[in-house]
């Protein structure tokens, strides 16, 4: 990242390439237009040419910057659908295609029982889930992204999904299971 934040061309070309894979698939994951993920990834590499000096790895980062990366990316494809959704309502763009298969467990996970169990718990229980189950990061990664300890994000995931379990029992009046969160 410090070469990067240099100027150093080829080593955001040495970035690019250790980890737009992982990258793109992520956000394909998210979104189900092609062109828009396309877009999103390109957008992501030109704030990560802009922004490289802002970057700090802290010693609980590791220097990895993971979690930093799709932080940036996330937010673009946010400000890409609503940018979409804008030019849709005066009729510039056609409709979005249908939702990929995560975007509708998303939204499951969002307005279902899982979604009002987990506005029961703690904020700082949910955060961690979120970055680890829905948005896939590493222990690591959430660490950086949170701006907490390793240790600090393994303790609140186990305390999360206790209480995801607590609370998913009380919606459905028993012990409920919750597979690989378990």
């Amino acid at each position: 990242m410090r070469a990067v934040a240099l100027g150093d061309q080829a080593a955001l070309a040495t970035y690019y390439d250790r980890h737009a894979g992982w990258l793109h698939a992520r956000l394909t994951r998210r979104c189900a237009d092609p062109e828009t993920v396309r877009e999103v990834l390109q957008d992501t590499f030109v704030t990560v040419w802009r922004s490289a000096g802002a970057y700090r790895a802290g010693p609980q980062r590791g220097g990895a910057s993971g979690g930093w990366l799709w932080v940036i990316a996330a937010r673009r494809l946010v400000d890409a659908r609503r940018a979409h959704a804008r030019a849709e309502r005066v009729g510039q763009v056609p409709p979005e295609p249908a939702p990929s298969a995560e975007e509708r467990a998303l939204a499951g996970l969002e307005y279902g029982d899982v979604g009002t169990a987990l506005r029961r718990i703690p904020p700082e229980l949910r955060e961690v889930l979120r970055a680890t189950v829905v948005d896939g990061l590493t222990t690591r990664e959430t660490a950086c992204l949170l701006g907490i300890p390793e240790g600090t994000v393994k303790t609140r995931a186990m305390r999360a999904r206790r209480e995801l379990r607590a609370a998913l029992a009380q919606l459905h009046g028993s012990d409920v299971s919750l597979g690989g969160l378990a």
